[in-house]
């Protein structure tokens, strides 16, 4: 049986993605499998990165992109009111159509699978997280069931019909770090999946989040063994994991939460140019930003930016100059 870590990246995000690979170097170990899921075509910064990473692999497989593509397409296809939220009319466009194709770990390398977002970073052994999937077929360790409003619209009236108010309680998650098995979500299954949705349960879909509120509703429809180990495990041992929370200590480049170890930290609600522009030499600050810079130089870190300016906050207001600037130029696009 194989196991193995996999990702979601492009281009874009090329600097995440490798801090989240060094990280899962000095953590798991160099001979860790890892499978990168290609967000779109634009992967060539990508592949000439992993070239001497023996145990990274770039996946491949056209077939399967395009199945798990189409299944998606067809999905939003039969949801009622996705276009207008999207603001697009254009039924060749689809929101973030890339992210699905995470869902490829389901026909990927490894027979069980720990997938990881590319703003991820990882702090602990997993080993945990795949012996949980001896006893189930999916394993998750967030705190997204907290907020709802992510995962599905909260105003579809159809949603109680589709999930009792207790399982929307406990048992939605966030897509960015889940552990699961290649083979599940066969074709019948799929098949079967989006004539209940076709049938009515697609609006209950939130399409701003897209593989994120499929996903639950995949597993949470299909009735697979599940566990968060935010409530499973006992409250002496759980850690927060977003970046969000101000209050971890770093200690030899790990984070702790009161002491304990986090398995990994999320930078959730960051966007990837924050981090381009940062590695960029753009002094910009936010939380957690030295652990980010170590792991992402952490085999070239003659080559990690320089900065002689005082931090500013990544999320600083822009300077009336920059308004000023901003507004003429959206006056002569007019």
């Amino acid at each position: 049986m194989t196991d193995g870590i996999c990702t979601l990246a492009n281009d874009r995000v090329y600097d995440q993605l490798i801090a989240l690979l060094n990280s899962i170097e000095a953590i798991a170990g160099s001979e860790m499998p890892v499978c990168i899921y290609p967000y779109d075509h634009h992967t060539e910064r990508i592949a000439q990165a992993i070239a001497d990473r023996p145990n990274v692999q770039l996946y491949s497989d056209q077939a399967s992109m395009q199945r798990w593509d189409q299944f998606v397409r067809q999905i939003w296809d039969a949801h009622p009111t996705a276009r207008q939220r999207w603001g697009n009319s254009d039924p060749g466009y689809y929101h973030r159509v890339g992210t699905h194709r995470r869902f490829c770990a389901f026909d990927g390398p490894f027979d069980r699978f720990l997938y990881m977002d590319a703003d991820t970073l990882l702090m602990d052994s997993v080993d945990h997280i795949f012996d949980a999937l001896d006893q189930q077929d999916w394993v998750v360790y967030d705190f997204q069931f907290t907020d709802l409003s992510h995962v599905y619209d909260e105003a579809s009236p159809r949603l109680a019909q589709v999930f009792s108010a207790e399982r929307l309680q406990t048992e939605i998650f966030c897509s960015g770090f889940y552990a699961s098995k290649k083979g599940l979500f066969d074709a019948a299954q799929r098949d079967g999946l989006l004539t209940e949705l076709r049938q009515g349960d697609a609006e209950v879909l939130y399409p701003m989040a897209p593989d994120q509120t499929i996903l639950n509703y995949m597993v949470m429809k299909s009735g697979l063994p599940a566990c968060n180990l935010a409530l499973t495990l006992p409250a002496q041992q759980r850690t927060g994991c977003c970046v969000t929370s101000d209050h971890f200590a770093s200690r030899d480049q790990i984070l702790y939460d009161q002491g304990k170890r986090l398995t990994y930290i999320h930078y959730i609600g960051l966007s990837s140019k924050i981090f381009e522009r940062l590695c960029q030499g753009e002094n910009l600050d936010f939380p957690y930003r030295d652990l980010f810079l170590h792991y992402r130089y952490l085999h070239e870190p003659q080559q990690a930016p320089v900065f002689v300016t005082k931090p500013k906050p990544y999320n600083a207001p822009s300077s009336l100059h920059q308004r000023v600037f901003k507004k003429l130029a959206s006056l002569t696009r007019q």
